[in-house]
């Protein structure tokens, strides 16, 4: 339930009624596959052969209908020189009539082969991008909060996002790119039937116009790394933004962080504009120079057949041969510029999966130590009796969560469960049994059963104790209920988006109290419900948590009053541990961090 950096994949899986069937733009898929693979992730090329590997059945019948497709295209030219030659030259409409049909015939399976290439190459692109969502999701979850420590939020959204799907495309190279290289060997043979000089032209040409386009590829490909380099950094800037929005109107400081997005915005635009740049020469290129190029061999062939050292129906099939030549030399070009891409997307992709988390669950990795041991954090002097309620009190929240991370296992520290540093803990056994809940937890869609279950087996009676505890009756009759649905089915959106600011944080208390952890940690749980509401939240926290380990960072009076002993905490470090009333007695500074909170919530109230 921590909260560490939200991911968006923009790979959207829509569930079907057939079981595990899923749809991406119209196409079925599997998923998850039932063996991922280990990602080679040594390099950007090695992880998109890794793709080729885990799919190679279906890559290679794409190659294979790639190049029958390739091949084929090259029929229509050969069949029409033989129509002119051997039927309309000689006046023989049979045999003419014939070689139409046959032309018919050879178009009707060309549309065949196309249509089921397309296919094949549009499962290869799926399953690559749906394998790279698995792998990049389930070690995003792996890192769990280290990872926001090591890369940014926007750079993990577009890694999900568009570098996932710029890796996919290159999939195409497979098909369809083997294809346009073993037909480009055989036009090259059949020109060679016709004129060894057209064919060497042809031979010469092609890779001489592959060169040109090359040193453009190598700036686009600079170009783009930075592209998404700034543009992984304002979209960061960009959630920033909106997740503190109603905080930066509160104090005044819309307008200066809107000017810095804009100024941000204005260097990702000109880093687009290089990109298009470049973009642009490249598929000028891809387009102009092989019709050029192929234009002067058509002539070339024409003042051949002028002279009469080629008939007429080979001068026909040498222009059917280029013109089918345009499509493989098109492919080499855009293959090549696709490639180029590929790679800086999968080389973003890999950074991500070559991170590693703090913790590294083994075969020796020990299990945590009995519910009610000692919790201690030596760096700020704070010590939670086992099975007790404490309270920390700081005027600086980010103290309150520098600490309870710590406890939690979410930064690496010399904190204790026990005898046992919490860094040393099993992961799995850490995370079932200790418990850490914010206000920025995310709130996941789905019913309220399946929010409040996070995972777990709980009965109806359980569920609504955990609601009742936080006062969180009142959410799920404000949801509704259709006819034949039951309260608990009621329906919550994606971050609560349905629920007030009161409502989603006794939610997510309602959750956390469900779980029934034997630590449960929780940071400022009632700071946006009302006095009376908080009353009684505090009072079924204290009975429904007696006898287990509870700790609670706030600056509420009521808060801090029903907790069993607080921890003040100044500058980082507690200063002072005692009860409520002990501290409003001997500590200045606490009467008065108190004191502002009582001024704050009457002015709510006023307000």
């Amino acid at each position: 339930m921590h909260s560490g950096v939200t991911t968006g994949l923009a790979m959207f899986l829509r569930p079907s009624r057939r079981g595990r069937i899923r749809y991406c733009s119209g196409v079925p898929m599997t998923i998850p596959h039932s063996d991922l693979g280990v990602p080679d992730t040594r390099s950007p090329g090695r992880y998109l052969l890794w793709l080729v590997r885990r799919q190679l059945r279906r890559v290679l019948w794409g190659a294979t209908l790639g190049t029958t497709w390739m091949l084929a295209l090259t029929l229509p030219p050969y069949l029409i020189s033989r129509a002119i030659d051997d039927g309309l030259q000689h006046n023989d409409f049979p045999t003419l009539a014939g070689w139409v049909l046959a032309i018919a015939a050879a178009g009707m399976v060309n549309a065949v082969l196309g249509i089921l290439r397309h296919r094949t190459m549009s499962f290869a692109r799926d399953d690559a991008a749906f394998r790279s969502v698995e792998v990049l999701s389930r070690h995003v979850a792996r890192l769990g909060a280290s990872l926001s420590r090591r890369v940014s939020a926007g750079e993990v959204v577009n890694a999900g996002a568009a570098d996932i799907s710029q890796v996919a495309v290159v999939m195409t190279i497979t098909g369809p790119g083997v294809g346009a290289l073993i037909a480009y060997c055989v036009v090259a043979y059949l020109l060679w039937t016709v004129s060894p000089l057209l064919a060497g032209l042809i031979l010469l040409g092609v890779p001489a116009l592959t060169i040109l386009v090359g040193p453009l590829l190598g700036r686009l490909q600079k170009a783009e790394s930075s592209y998404r380099t700034h543009q992984g950094i304002l979209t960061t800037r960009a959630g920033d933004i909106v997740a503190g929005l109603r905080i930066l109107a509160g104090v005044g400081g819309r307008q200066i962080f809107a000017q810095r997005y804009q100024d941000r915005s204005r260097a990702l635009l000109a880093e687009g504009y290089r990109v298009a740049a470049v973009t642009s020469w490249i598929q000028a290129l891809a387009i102009g120079l092989p019709a050029v190029f192929l234009a002067g061999v058509v002539w070339l062939a024409a003042r051949m057949a002028a002279a009469g050292d080629i008939s007429i129906g080979e001068m026909v099939a040498v222009y059917g041969y280029v013109a089918m030549l345009v499509v493989p030399v098109s492919f080499f070009v855009e293959g090549a510029y696709d490639l180029t891409r590929g790679r800086v997307a999968a080389q973003r992709i890999i950074n991500v999966l070559n991170l590693r988390p703090d913790h590294e669950d083994g075969c020796s990795c020990p299990p945590g130590p009995a519910a009610l041991a000692d919790l201690a954090d030596p760096a700020s002097g704070l010590l939670v009796p086992g099975g007790r309620l404490v309270g920390i009190a700081t005027a600086d929240l980010a103290d309150a969560l520098a600490i309870t991370e710590r406890l939690a296992g979410y930064e690496p520290s010399e904190a204790r469960w026990g005898a046992m540093l919490v860094r040393e803990i099993c992961q799995r056994d850490l995370r079932e049994r200790v418990l850490l809940s914010t206000n920025e937890t995310y709130v996941f869609g789905g019913t309220m059963r399946e929010i409040l279950e996070a995972g777990r087996s709980r009965t109806e009676t359980q569920l609504r104790q955990a609601l009742h505890t936080a006062a969180a009756d009142d959410v799920v009759a404000s949801l509704g209920e259709r006819e034949g649905e039951r309260e608990l089915d009621a329906t919550v959106d994606p971050q609560g988006r349905n629920l007030s600011g009161g409502q989603r944080q006794r939610l997510r208390l309602a959750r956390a109290v469900s779980v029934d952890p034997a630590v449960l940690i929780l940071v400022e749980p009632t700071s946006a419900v009302d006095a009376h509401t908080e009353a009684r939240i505090m009072m079924r926290l204290r009975e429904m948590r007696s006898g287990r380990t509870t700790v609670i960072a706030s600056s509420s009076p009521l808060v801090l009053h029903a907790v069993e002993a607080v921890a003040f905490v100044t500058a980082g470090k507690v200063a002072a541990v005692a009860t409520h009333q002990e501290l409003l007695a001997a500590q200045p500074e606490y009467r008065a961090l108190v004191s502002r909170s009582l001024a704050d919530e009457a002015e709510q109230v006023k307000g």
